[in-house]
């Protein structure tokens, strides 16, 4: 047997001698329950109360000491859940030109996304997703803080270019423009709802000075604060009930200070701590690490922070400044809990070392000098009972009262997902419901008042945002995940565009795209001719004589791939075109880094024949082992339908899934 049969990574062609490769199956081992020993009680020799006299108090009696601990609970909470995204993978993502590094979802129902080109874009939320609005190229050089106002009026971007850029969000209009003269390194509204003057404030990049500008105003700052920090000011977040911003610098101090004179520690909140040796915002300090975020909870009576290099989520009390939760999701805790199988979720080793790469990567300066780690944020949800942040595994849903993770979002996805935005509200419900709308039944306006929660997350190196929600991305019948709302660059139209190639004796014409008909629904594919000429050749022959109506797909591993293109229907039969098996055409632009890559099937080198499978995550160890020929880019609930039929041992779905035929273009 060849290496190619025993290795069950490899897609192969089976032969014909009978022989079956079986899989082992990981099973989870139940964890067993403690029993609790019953207390027996000593008896006397003699059984007359009277003599005993009064019975002593029983062991878990109040007063005792002893009693036995009740776990937290928190009230409400399958309704809290209610109002939150629950699909395990993204519902929709749309572009920019380049990488995206913030979102932000304002209380006007407004999404804003920036990216690293300098570029913003406003959406509208709508009764379900949200619509373009219009698009700005706001700055020259990359965005590096970005603020919403506490009424979600206004919103202010800064960037490396030296300017502040401020937008009216409702009208979707850019009102003001201020020079700098600086480049700055953080940006924050610092003024309370409904004040009539909007104050931004913004930091210096190479030193602790803030400037407070009136964000309609001129150039000219209406305060200079240079004595608060001695490290630049790379966060800034505004408490809109106590009028208290909490600023981080890159030393790892924390302060508060009020936006008007003299810009110390508020006097006039009640319970406010007074001296910061009673606190613990000297945490990041003791620590060597360096906050990436700080998140007021919705009634500002908390605030978390992720920080680098520790990987530690810390939740702090705002009026003590006492630390109440804590969280650690660095990297040697993760490698711990996949090797000890405790994980929330486990991941396929391979897998698992390709995102602690990508983890290391997210601690380096990139070209422009910055850590892309720093993009990292965490969020709260309405209630200030969850915390959302990204991680390794994917998105986690905290309860910080029971201390447990409830959800996990885009854990099988391929994405690193960065910044994360939240939106909870029911777009369609506008104004007061009167008595007798609540009581009737219609179910229309059940429907308008039908909220749509929406987490919108960024990607690391990824030139599209990601929209989780509470419909999974089956349940869009067009089938279009991902939209493609930006044109395509030059090295996209290079691989999309095709040659013809020079076959046996004449030129054969070759496909940029074809789609493939199933009994479970359409499949469009792009294809990749000039890349790999021979491999588009031979799909496309057979395609168009016909050659693949009414196979089956034989092969469906769940989370690693979908098999087809054996007329024979068991993995060992098929040729090509030519009659005899072809080369590999391996290419380094093209990789199994993601899913939906439809590749070649072979049983080992240069073994191609018309067998092909398409993935359902990334695959890596299958680059320079079998020949990428295409995409899928619509039709994604399909490939997932067909992965997730019943198998036998064999991998063969149990009711056949046929192909009906494939149009080419």
């Amino acid at each position: 047997m060849s290496d190619a049969e025993q290795d069950t990574s490899v897609l192969g062609k089976r032969t014909r001698n009978g022989d079956n490769m079986q899989e082992n199956t990981d099973r989870d081992q139940a964890q067993a329950e403690e029993t609790v020993a019953s207390v027996q009680q000593a008896d006397g020799e003699d059984d007359d109360d009277d003599d005993i006299g009064p019975m002593p108090m029983p062991v878990d009696a109040p007063g005792n000491g002893a009693a036995k601990k009740k776990r937290k609970v928190l009230p409400h909470e399958k309704l809290y859940l209610d109002h939150l995204p629950s699909a395990d993978r993204y519902f929709k993502s749309f572009m920019h030109r380049d990488v995206i590094n913030f979102c932000v979802m304002t209380r006007t129902e407004f999404l804003l996304t920036t990216s690293v080109d300098g570029h913003l874009k406003l959406w509208k939320k709508q009764d379900q997703g949200i619509e373009f609005v219009k698009h700005y190229r706001a700055h020259l050089a990359q965005v590096v803080s970005v603020s919403a106002s506490a009424d979600g009026q206004l919103f202010a971007s800064v960037a490396e270019d030296g300017t502040a850029k401020v937008f009216d969000v409702v009208n979707f209009d850019m009102i003001n423009m201020i020079k700098l003269g600086y480049t700055p390194h953080a940006c924050c509204w610092v003024h309370r709802r409904g004040q009539a003057q909007g104050l931004l404030a913004v930091s210096e990049k190479n030193t602790g000075t803030i400037r407070l500008y009136d964000g309609r105003g001129n150039d000219q700052p209406l305060e200079t604060i240079d004595k608060l920090h001695r490290f630049p000011v790379h966060i800034m977040t505004y408490s809109d009930r106590y009028d208290t911003v909490i600023s981080a610098d890159e030393g790892g101090f924390i302060e508060y200070w009020q936006p008007t004179e003299p810009f110390e520690l508020p006097k006039n909140v009640p319970g406010l701590w007074s001296y910061k040796s009673t606190t613990d915002l000297y945490e990041f300090k003791k620590s060597k690490s360096t906050p990436t975020c700080i998140t007021l909870s919705p009634d500002s009576s908390s605030f978390v922070t992720f920080s680098l290099p520790d990987r530690q989520i810390r939740i702090f009390s705002f009026l003590s400044g006492k630390l109440t939760r804590k969280y650690d999701e660095s990297l040697a805790a993760m490698q711990e809990m996949q090797q000890a199988g405790t994980a929330i979720y486990r991941v396929d080793d391979m897998e698992f070392g390709r995102r602690l790469a990508v983890e290391r990567e997210l601690e380096l300066p990139g070209p422009d000098g910055r850590v892309p780690g720093m993009w990292i944020n965490a969020v709260w949800d309405e209630s200030g009972a969850f915390v959302i942040y990204p991680t390794l595994l994917g998105v986690k849903v905290v309860n910080t009262v029971t201390n447990r993770v409830v959800r996990l979002f885009g854990k099988d996805e391929t994405v690193r997902f960065m910044n994360l935005t939240l939106y909870q509200g029911a777009p369609a419900k506008k104004g007061l419901t009167t008595v007798a709308a609540a009581a009737s039944a219609n179910p229309l306006l059940a429907e308008k008042s039908t909220r749509d929660p929406t987490l919108a997350c960024t990607g690391y190196k990824r030139q599209r945002f990601y929209m989780f929600t509470r419909s999974e991305p089956e349940d869009d019948k067009s089938g279009d995940r991902d939209i493609f709302n930006e044109r395509p660059t030059r090295e996209e139209q290079s691989i999309a565009s095709s040659a013809p190639v020079l076959g046996k004796g004449a030129p054969s014409p070759l496909a940029n795209a074809a789609t493939i008909h199933t009994t479970l629904g359409d499949m469009h594919l792009r294809l990749f001719p000039q890349q790999a000429p021979k491999a588009v050749e031979n799909f496309v022959g057979h395609a168009r004589s016909g050659y693949y109506e009414g196979v089956i797909f034989h092969r469906v591993i769940p989370k690693f791939m979908i098999q087809t293109g054996d007329p024979l229907g068991d993995g060992t039969g098929g040729t090509s075109i030519w009659g005899d098996e072809f080369e590999d055409e391996f290419t380094d632009e093209l990789k199994h880094d993601r899913p939906y890559t439809v590749s070649m099937a072979n049983a080992g080198p240069g073994t191609n024949g018309s067998q092909f499978f398409i993935t359902t995550n990334a695959t890596p160890w299958l680059d320079k082992k079998h020949t990428i020929f295409g995409r899928v880019l619509s039709g994604l609930e399909v490939v997932h339908a067909i992965e997730n039929v019943k198998t036998n041992k064999l991998d063969k779905p149990f009711e056949d899934i046929k192909i009906v035929n494939i149009d080419v273009e």
